[in-house]
Order: C-alpha cells, then structure tokens, then sequence
C-alpha cells in the first residue's frame, strides 16, 4: 500500500521504458541511484526511461518485534521514526533525481524484497536497479540479500550495482 505517490503508474507501451531504483538510507543505495542516473539519464540528453524510485518501510510492528506489556506504548514513536526516515530517502532522492523529467517517488510499506518485486510489476518495469551491501556469504545467509532475492524474482532486468572500495 504506497503511502506516497506522485502519480499513478504508467500505462505500459506509452513510450518509454520503466526503471524502478530501489532506495534505503545506505550510501550503497544512493551510489546505485547516482550510478543509475549518471548511465541512464545524462544531462540535456532526451530520456528514455520513466523512472520510479521506491523505499521500502517496515510496519513498526515488525520493526520492534516483541510483544507483551508497554509494546503497543512504544508503536507510534517507532511508527513515526520510521516514517521521517523513509521521507529522508525520499527526499534526498528527489534531490539526486532533479534533472530527470518523467519521476516518481514512493514509499511502500513492507519487506523491500516484496516492494521492490511488487514495484517491477506494478510500474511494468525493464529494469530494476539495486545496491549491494556487499555482505559476505554468511551475513546475506542471516540477513538476507535483497539484491540477491530481487535478481531471482524480480521480472525484469536487475541490475545490482556495487560501491568501488576505495583504496587508502
């Protein structure tokens, strides 16, 4: 259920290609919107994509994940933190994204895994584009790798762009 969203999504075949970024609070996810907008929408250069940026906000329950006495007293103030920090995202992303024409910004409440599939389909999407963490094989086995789930189930291209390490 998107709680922001500039524009209802585009009817396929009017025009242009689709490309949903997906966006947390992560550096690596503002360089992959930054790399994205550096290949894809050059400066004075006509665009070829609609782009939609979508972030992910877990539901605060999941967020504080426990129960019991004084659980329900604390949901608002978490519900609420996680709110500003998803209109954090997206405004630093419309920040980035100010010289592309044909954009839209949402935040989606779920699991970003989800979002992002549920964003491919609902934006008729070509391409999805995500950042990698750059997680070892045991942190995305505990974690989980959004960008690993997205490249099996997303239906579309995935392009997972990864951050340079840089060398001291």
């Amino acid at each position: 259920m998107a709680e922001e969203a500039s524009a209802p999504a585009p009817a396929p075949g009017e025009g242009k290609m689709t490309m949903v970024v997906g966006a947390d609070e992560s550096d690596h996810s503002y360089y992959a919107l930054q790399w994205a907008l550096q290949h894809f929408f050059p400066p004075g250069q006509p665009q070829q994509y609609r782009l939609a940026v979508v972030t992910a906000k877990l539901p605060a329950v999941s967020a504080v994940g426990l129960a019991g006495p004084g659980a329900a007293d604390v949901l608002p103030f978490v519900e609420a933190d996680l709110k500003r920090s998803s209109l954090r995202v997206i405004d630093k992303a419309k920040e980035l994204c100010a010289q592309v024409s044909d954009a839209v910004f949402e935040v989606v409440e779920g699991d970003a895994r989800n979002v992002l599939c549920e964003a491919v389909e609902r934006h008729h999407a070509e391409m999805l584009v995500v950042g990698s963490h750059g997680y070892g094989a045991i942190k995305r086995a505990v974690l989980g790798s959004v960008s690993d789930y997205c490249a099996h189930h997303a239906h579309c291209t995935v392009m997972i762009v990864k951050k340079p390490k840089h060398k001291h």
